[in-house]
């Protein structure tokens, strides 16, 4: 099992967080236990608020006595402002200008101009609005939770006694064999170890099709176990699963911020404390600079606060960006920062590893050669024999290509592996070799049959195993490593979106060509060692934004090289995918220009939410400058800019992808 994080196992995210703006500006909206003061007001506390205010505001208008509207305005301000009076002491006291401090600056001088009853409603409309966003930001945290809850609380384990038992998921150790029914939820990772059947992956890789597991295959927990049982020893315990890492690492990613995302950070950095100064400066100097009561100026500059905070501005962009990493993770894809998800759209080079990222990474058998004069079926059951003997990829590669002969495999005695060479073995006294062509020295290779042959499957790219002994060379076998099916289509995408794709390889030339040329011609280099990928890769910076796809040890430094490191998550290394900054789970590239598109439409919202909150804001704060705005439309303007950022920000979980 792959280990993409070295996460400690403490930091399981049993209650996932999302950043978002609650008018703390990253303040979580998880709420202590300890106290009700802690808590914000229930809904029906804020419903009673504002129908005190607009009872207020109604008794206002009728000239009612003050004592009566006065009264009535301050159990809604009570009921309501309790709360974001505390948090915004506590702001104050930490020298914060957050929303909830100018909120609470701005209704207590209404109060004290005599304005009872617009600030209750202001309060009210206020503690609505938090609400509202407040169930509208669920959403994301929600979608991240969602991951978790894919994989059953209780799993099936096969105790010290042999019997099966129903335990707790978290409490299954690594090692312990787990069995999982048909149409059940997969709990853990683990590696199968008896049964067969076809599992879907959508879930956690981001596969369209169902899978087909046996033994020796991977599966993972949140998949979905088809009509077979299945038996799996797990590979680690429940928070070190895929799942739980999934998960985690979407949290993580909110650490690592997207440029927009660090804009914003330090716009409002400024941006607060200016308004203020500039609130402060309408109430002292407007009356004298331009004329008019104090009263009159006092009101415009407290409106000119409740409009001037930046909450739609700085929530505009976490939610966004997080609901994009939730969508890349349902997708299939891994990305460890916002920062990644946001730059990818701008890929102008694109550096890919040919083993096990365009071709498949397990050899197949695609013809062979047998010696004139020999008995065909007796040659490829001896060299079945012998390959079957061996673990290496080029050995079961011709045990699978020669399944479908359904040949009678001879008894064969002094078994040998040979490191970096083949496997021999005795039959009738006579000792045969299967491995390099180099390893049977004495062979005779000077056949001219034997000789074309060679030169065909070598001008292809074709690996080559020989059967014989030390005096003859009696067949050969040219094996293949086929290409990924997807691999064209995902091509195609990249050129589309103006991405100049190499191959960059350590294989030999002959190889390197042929794929390059089946895929389009593509520029390739060829038998490069991890220094030269990692030069090449520096070199086409000068193109742009710089990207590399690998999923061996070899390809890690290239991948730290490029702007954004692509790893293979199913074939990929531990030392691949640490190095990476996106992790393809499924191992389809056509997930690359998916990522751009959804790159791009983050970019979109992104732009959009930060003009319409800037927008929004200057035009109520030049309305409010001139006094044609009270207090409690200056709540609606800022209320319903954060509102409709974050409807905007949440259409990235359900986004539909072309590519």
């Amino acid at each position: 099992m792959t280990d993409f994080h070295s996460t400690p196992s403490s930091q399981t995210p049993h209650a996932v967080q999302v950043a978002c703006c609650d008018h703390d500006h990253g303040v979580s909206h998880q709420t202590s236990n300890t106290s009700w003061l802690n808590q914000p007001p229930a809904l029906w506390a804020i419903a009673a608020a504002v129908t005190l205010a607009l009872v207020a505001e109604t008794l206002s208008w009728l000239d009612q006595p003050r004592w009566l509207v006065w009264g009535i305005a301050a159990i809604a301000l009570g009921l309501a402002g309790f709360h974001v009076y505390k948090k915004g002491l506590v702001a104050l006291a930490q020298r914060q200008l957050n929303m909830n401090a100018l909120m609470s600056i701005a209704v207590t001088g209404a109060v004290l101009i005599g304005s009872w009853a617009e600030a209750a409603m202001v309060m009210s409309l206020f503690s609505l609005a938090e609400w509202i966003e407040a169930r509208s930001l669920d959403r994301v945290r929600r979608a991240v939770e969602g991951l978790l809850q894919l994989a059953p609380e209780q799993v099936e384990v096969l105790d010290e006694q042999g019997q099966w038992q129903w335990v707790s998921a978290q409490r299954v150790a690594a090692g312990q064999v787990v069995k999982v029914r048909p149409g059940e939820r997969i709990g853990l990772d683990g590696r199968v170890i008896a049964g067969q059947s076809v599992v879907n992956q959508a879930p956690i890789t981001g596969e369209s099709t169902p899978v087909d597991k046996q033994e020796g295959d991977a599966v993972f927990a949140g998949s979905i176990n088809g009509l077979g049982e299945l038996q799996f020893q797990t590979q680690g315990a429940y928070d070190q699963s895929v799942l739980v890492r999934i998960a985690l690492a979407v949290q993580q990613a909110q650490a690592s911020k997207a440029p927009v995302q660090r804009f914003v950070d330090q716009f409002a950095r400024w941006y607060t404390p200016l308004v203020t100064l500039s609130a402060l400066a309408m109430a002292v100097l407007g009356p004298w600079v331009l004329g008019g009561l104090w009263s009159d100026w006092l009101y415009r500059a407290l409106v000119f606060l409740v409009i001037a905070c930046p909450c739609a501005l700085v929530i505009s962009t976490p939610v966004a960006v997080v609901s994009a990493l939730t969508r890349a993770a349902k997708m299939g894809v891994l990305v460890k920062g916002g920062v990644y998800l946001e730059q990818v759209r701008r890929l102008a080079y694109l550096g890919l590893d040919k083993t096990g990222t365009l071709t498949v990474g397990q050899p197949q058998l695609h013809t062979y050669w047998i010696r004139p004069g020999q008995d065909e079926l007796a040659i490829l059951a001896l060299a079945q024999a012998l390959a079957q003997r061996s673990d290496h990829p080029a050995s079961q590669a011709i045990v699978q290509g020669l399944v479908d002969h359904d040949l009678v495999t001879p008894s064969l005695s002094a078994m040998q592996a040979v490191a970096g060479a083949g496997v021999s073995a005795q039959l009738a006294g006579q000792v045969w070799q299967l491995g390099k062509l180099n390893w049977v020295q004495a062979a005779d290779t000077n056949d001219l049959a034997l000789v074309d042959w060679l030169q065909v499957q070598q001008a292809k790219g074709a690996s080559l195993v020989f059967l014989g002994t030390q005096q003859q060379v009696y067949a050969a076998f040219a094996l293949e490593d086929q290409i990924k099916t997807e691999v064209a289509e995902a091509l195609r995408q990249l050129r589309q979106r103006g991405v100049q794709v190499e191959v960059l390889s350590g294989d030999n030339a002959a190889a390197v060509q042929r794929v390059a040329q089946q895929l389009g011609d593509l520029a390739a280099s060829s038998e490069l060692l991890p220094d030269d990928k990692q030069r090449i890769v520096t070199q086409r910076r000068q193109l742009g934004l710089t990207g590399m796809v690998g999923d061996g040890i070899n390809d890690a430094p290239a991948l730290a090289q490029a702007d954004i490191g692509f790893a293979m998550g199913a074939l990929g290394t531990d030392m691949a995918i640490e190095t990476a900054d996106v992790t393809i789970m499924n191992d389809d590239l056509r997930k690359i220009p998916q990522l751009m598109q959804l790159s791009q439409r983050l970019h979109w919202i992104l732009v959009l939410n930060i003009s319409v909150a800037l927008g929004i804001k200057a035009v109520f704060l030049l309305m409010a400058f001139t006094g044609q705005v009270t207090m409690w439309m200056a709540v609606f303007a800022d209320v319903g800019a954060s509102l409709l950022v974050i409807v905007n920000s949440l259409r990235l979980l359900k986004i539909r992808l072309s590519a």
